[in-house]
């Protein structure tokens, strides 16, 4: 009893498509959204997310004007645009000192947080002075009012 050979393509293309629809169905429904995935985040994590969202635009900015540069471009890609190899050599024999974008981002970054830093230093200091300037005023009042011939 040989069954029809189309019933048998009929059966694959059901569980085929049973089981494509229900990775895309699974997909779906299990994947979280971006703002889910944020929302997730440690507190230090997204406040980090939030620092660095600027910069990360910049450098997709760059990366595209840098594509759009080597789009132009006849040479082939490894040729073009201003990021050169650190592989290749300058005519002279000399290494290419690559100081790329990337190297900015990274210095960027490290002062940014050396900023943050300096600025939350400040701060603690700004309320360690006070906290001094007012222990020192209740000091002063207090001597002020008792003098030596009554020390109670």
């Amino acid at each position: 009893m040989d069954i029809p050979v189309w019933r048998r393509w009929l059966k694959i293309y059901a569980y085929g498509g049973a089981i494509i629809l229900s990775g895309v169905l699974l997909f779906k429904y299990t994947t979280p959204s971006d703002e889910k995935l944020i929302a997730s985040l440690s507190p230090e994590l997204r406040l980090q997310y939030e620092k660095e969202k600027k910069l990360r635009q910049e450098e997709q900015k760059e990366l595209m004007r840098v594509v759009q540069e080597t789009a132009k471009s006849n040479d082939p890609i490894w040729k073009t645009g201003p990021i050169e190899s650190p592989w290749e050599k300058k005519k002279g024999g000399d290494n290419v000192k690559n100081e790329s974008f990337f190297d900015n981002v990274q210095k960027t970054r490290a002062e940014e947080a050396q900023k943050d830093e300096l600025k939350r230093i400040r701060e603690e200091l700004d309320t360690l002075r006070a906290q001094s300037v007012q222990k020192t005023n209740e000091i002063v009042t207090e001597k002020k009012g008792s003098s030596w011939w009554k020390p109670w």
